[in-house]
């Protein structure tokens, strides 16, 4: 059986699962809640989406305060991915160009519809009747 102090990791069974986290039976009988920041390294809306009760999970152990709460992570123990070369685009020049062709036309587009709207000018609506 493994001692559970800070850094180390254990394993335990997934015992209940709320909006905020999951709690975690851990060995010798003590419960840990894993925080739902701490369920994986992308956005967690869902804890049920990524644990389910009764289910054994492998957890660091990231704090134990005063009182004896155990802060668990899967996160932490998740390999972080390989860094992405920002060096090579993916996608190419010409077809970022027109994205942002494209994409400016529209605001240009918006804003003079807003503006010629707020003048009262073309469209304007029926006034002064």
């Amino acid at each position: 059986m493994s001692s559970i102090e800070i850094g180390s990791i254990v394993e335990g069974v997934v015992t209940g699962i709320t909006n905020f986290g999951a709690f975690v039976e851990l060995p010798g009988g003590k419960v840990g809640l894993i925080h739902i920041s701490e369920v994986a390294d992308v956005y967690v809306k869902d804890v049920r989406e990524f644990l389910k009760e009764s289910e054994a999970v492998k957890v660091k152990v990231l704090s134990i305060d005063d009182k004896g709460k155990i802060g668990l992570s899967i996160k932490a123990l998740q390999k972080r991915p390989a860094p992405v070369d920002r060096r090579k685009p993916t996608v190419s020049f010409e077809d970022r160009l027109t994205k942002f062709m494209k994409d400016s036309d529209e605001r240009l587009l918006d804003l003079k519809r807003n503006t010629e709207s707020k003048r009262g000018g073309r469209g304007g609506g029926a006034r002064g009747k």
